[in-house]
């Protein structure tokens, strides 16, 4: 519960105390009701737009220190409050560069994401090149879903954030694209299930977190979360797109809603592919690119020529539509880069747009379009 409504709650307390003698028909007082109702919420992050870790960790190129930096500090400028990052990223790189910047700020100022699941080890002998290889990490990974693991993850990451606490923590890539797991992806989640979940929940009743999920680039391991689980928000990454939305749109989704889950919605230009990049999501592999997904992206270009729309805005705005979708979280790796992601979430676009995405079938049509 955060401390606003935490306060207001406990300024009712008196009238509420006042009034327990009414008791419903099923024998629950009116206070009863109400606790029950708070304990019943989920968090969700207050900020619609953030920036992602993964490109300041050198990814897909190399991205100086001062030009990170730079980055963050455009960021910031700009207004964004919400940053994600995870390990995996630069295999503590981008942790590192995010501290450098925002261990300077007011904690009550941002919201933050980090991830568990892999813990970091320097070794003179780490397969870090092989994981990240424009990355000066001397880092290997060792997966770890329990809860002790996950516990000295996220003290690990306030470790290379300099800072005290994170708002929201991501089970990371427990899924079937993971060709680093030890073990198949569903023994793994079952290790998650008995160690990492219950021991997320009890730190976000403890208040050490505000909320956890998973960050998974498939959607079975947040159906699965949904069933066994009491999360609060999922990191939803290259599921939700222009290009590909249409499982989670119709599956994941009405899933969640009826768990009262929301998403952040990670990688919604399929890792820059909409927006040019000869590369489609993420992986050794991402440069093979399927024959379909090249044709709707010449599509899709067509139909914004038509009507004088920017593509790139137009993905951003559609990942970040449903009601679901509590956020949106961008990859960069230059100032121009988020200043313009961030304007383009305070563009216009025309409603006739949509209408002919959807007349064409390149769209879902129930698909909720920015209004």
């Amino acid at each position: 519960m955060s401390l606003a409504v935490k306060g207001s709650f406990m300024a009712l307390m008196p009238k509420m105390a006042s009034a327990s003698a009414s008791v419903d028909t099923d024998g629950t007082s009116n206070v009863e009701k109400t606790m029950s109702n708070e304990n019943k919420r989920h968090y969700k992050p207050p900020f619609k737009f953030g920036m992602g870790g993964v490109a300041v960790g050198n990814e897909f190129g190399v991205v100086t220190d001062k030009d990170a930096y730079n980055i963050l500090e455009a960021a910031w400028s700009a207004g964004v409050r919400y940053y994600d990052v995870a390990p995996w990223y630069g295999l503590g790189l981008a942790e590192r560069r995010y501290g450098g910047f925002l261990h300077n700020k007011e904690r009550s100022e941002f919201i933050l994401s980090s991830k568990v699941g892999k813990l970091l080890k320097a070794s003179k002998t780490a397969k870090n090149r092989e994981y990240y290889p424009f990355s000066p990490s001397p880092n290997d990974v060792v997966y770890d879903y329990t809860a002790a693991g996950v516990r000295r993850s996220i003290e690990d990451s306030l470790q290379r954030l300099g800072i005290d606490s994170l708002d929201m923590v991501f089970v990371h890539d427990i899924s079937s694209d993971n060709k680093y797991l030890p073990t198949d992806w569903q023994e793994q989640f079952e290790i998650a299930r008995k160690g990492a979940f219950p021991e997320l929940t009890r730190m976000r009743e403890e208040g050490l977190i505000k909320g956890w999920g998973l960050g998974v680039n498939t959607p079975e391991p947040i159906l699965r979360l949904l069933e066994v689980a009491d999360p609060d928000v999922c990191l939803l990454a290259s599921q939700y797109s222009l290009i590909d939305h249409k499982n989670a749109l119709n599956q994941v989704f009405p899933a969640a809603r009826a768990k009262n889950v929301s998403f952040v919605v990670g990688s919604s230009l399929n890792a820059g592919f909409i927006s040019g990049s000869p590369r489609y999501n993420y992986g050794k592999e991402s440069y093979k690119i399927p024959p379909a997904f090249l044709e709707k992206r010449k599509k899709l270009r067509e139909v914004a020529g038509n009507h004088g729309v920017d593509l790139r805005t137009a993905a951003l705005q559609f990942s970040a539509a449903p009601d679901v979708a509590a956020a949106l979280v961008v990859g960069v790796s230059n100032e121009q880069q988020i200043l313009a992601d961030y304007t383009s979430m305070q563009t216009k676009i025309p409603t006739e747009f949509w209408a002919e995405l959807k007349s064409q079938n390149l769209i879902e049509q129930n698909a909720p379009t920015p209004s």
